[in-house]
């Protein structure tokens, strides 16, 4: 997997191996290579992913995470899950961006009582998820995406975040 992490927060030392560990057991769970995926992750704070969700969701707050697909591979039916992305040309596979905030995933992790190790590789996977195309709009959406991320987690040993 090539994995491109820009920690722009210095309190990120524990992402680049829970990121890696996440987008791992996802790509795996869903039988891709991920010796041919490619991804960026961006490690950063409240200010500026709020300046992102303000510019990308016209939406000026700060938020846990942050995805944009390189390709839309989302279901056109409610409840269906996307297709697999194929390589390219060069036979890799460009999955597309993330941004995680410290500041977010901390207030939270201490808010519901998880560990930070285990809500930050949930949100990575959730991001992952985002760029193969599993969303939560919709309700059907949703019950997918919660329990591919139930099963991927819990394969971590990591708790269903949703019980």
């Amino acid at each position: 997997m090539t994995l491109d992490l820009t920690l722009e927060d210095p309190r990120w030392t524990s992402l680049p191996p829970l990121a890696e560990r996440g987008i791992s057991a996802t790509l795996a769970h869903l039988g891709l290579d991920p010796e041919i995926c490619e991804i960026s992750l961006l490690g950063c704070d409240d200010s500026r992913i709020e300046a992102l969700n303000t510019e990308y969701r016209d939406k000026p707050t700060p938020t846990n995470v942050l995805s944009w697909p390189a390709e839309d591979l989302s279901p056109k039916i409610a409840g269906e899950r996307p297709s697999l992305p194929r390589p390219d040309f060069t036979g890799e596979i460009a999955l597309g961006d993330i941004a995680i905030s410290f500041d977010t995933c901390q207030r939270e992790a201490e808010e519901t009582g998880k560990t930070m190790s285990d809500h930050v590789t949930h949100l990575v996977i959730h991001g992952l998820l985002h760029l193969l195309g599993y969303d939560h709009v919709r309700d059907p959406d949703a019950i997918v995406m919660e329990a591919l991320e139930s099963e991927i987690l819990g394969k971590l040993g990591i708790d269903d975040p949703y019980m």
